[in-house]
């Protein structure tokens, strides 16, 4: 047996943002949003919802999904950079919500890596036996960070939560490799300060296209794999053009590189599930079919891993 995924669940607000609101509120523009980071739209949550609310609703659909009740669960991780508050954190609010038992529960910070930080962390505990059932949750309220006067952050950032249940799969599925790292040097080109984000889009940009296909590659090795075995990469969804840059990396056609930039932004932790969840939805995903999931975030942060989908 090894760690995979048994059920993936999503939430996103009922607020959409377009480009053309964004021109109301500040010197932008539809088609400079569109050409430099391929977002259309992005969801706001309302100033009422909390980051663990659209957790919760997230965290709900991944059980039902996987056919399991909250007292299967064995530990709960959350992704997230925009918690409630510092402390307690989303994944205890989430485990009284949920009614879950009393288990192990802790939020990863390490901003859009940090889902795939928290997919690692749980294969550690289920390939160990240590814990069977795993509930990862990438969840971010960006909206309440962003600075609105800032036209080169305000365009990128949505609001969602998607989850999954991580669980035993049979040999040969799940999780096949993974790759995390972090090169703290780079933490001043994306950070908060006070309330907002700040970030070097040049630099960021700069190490994100250099990483990513990095990372893509030697997971696809660390596998024992070809670039041409790939069925999809899912890439964090930050800007169309580093997504573009992973994609060409791997040497594959475009309708394999899973895309929801353009409706939902860039949702940190929550972005790579987010599209997991669509293509579900839409039926693209076979069984047995290859993925690559590949993101980097503030810290600078950078994980990657090869997923074979199936029980």
């Amino acid at each position: 047996m090894s760690a995979g995924i048994l059920g993936v669940g999503k939430f996103v607000p009922e607020r959409v943002l377009t480009n053309m609101d964004l021109e109301k509120m500040m010197d932008t523009s539809d088609e400079w949003i569109r050409t430099r980071t391929g977002i259309q739209e992005r969801r706001i949550a309302s100033d009422n919802t909390e980051t663990s609310d659209m957790a919760f609703a997230a965290a709900k659909q991944a059980l039902e999904k996987a056919h399991l009740d909250t007292d299967d669960i064995d530990m709960i991780i959350v992704a997230t950079v925009t918690p409630d508050q510092p402390f307690p954190t989303v994944a205890c609010t989430l485990q009284n919500r949920l009614g879950a038992r009393k288990v192990a529960s802790m939020d990863i910070s390490a901003a859009c890596s940090g889902f795939i930080y928290g997919m690692v962390t749980a294969k550690q505990f289920i390939d160990s036996g240590a814990y069977e059932h795993i509930l990862i949750v990438g969840v971010e309220k960006l909206s309440k960070i962003t600075n609105w006067e800032d036209r080169t952050t305000a365009v990128l950032f949505g609001d969602a939560a998607a989850a999954v249940v991580m669980g035993p799969v049979s040999s040969g599925r799940g999780i096949l490799s993974f790759d995390l790292g972090a090169d703290g040097s780079g933490g001043k080109n994306l950070y908060q300060e006070g309330n907002i984000i700040k970030m070097n889009g040049r630099e960021v940009f700069k190490f994100a296209v250099r990483q990513m296909g990095e990372s893509a590659v030697n997971v696809v090795k660390k596998a024992g794999l070809q670039k041409e075995d790939i069925d999809f990469l899912i890439p964090h969804q930050a800007n169309i053009r580093i997504m573009e840059a992973s994609r060409e990396r791997l040497g594959l056609p475009k309708e394999r590189m899973l895309q929801t930039i353009q409706k939902y932004g860039n949702t940190s932790s929550s972005s790579i599930p987010l599209a997991l969840a669509d293509a579900l939805e839409e039926n693209r995903i076979k069984e047995d079919d290859l993925i690559v999931m590949v993101g980097f975030g503030g810290g600078l942060t950078w994980g990657a891993l090869t997923l074979r989908w199936g029980k």
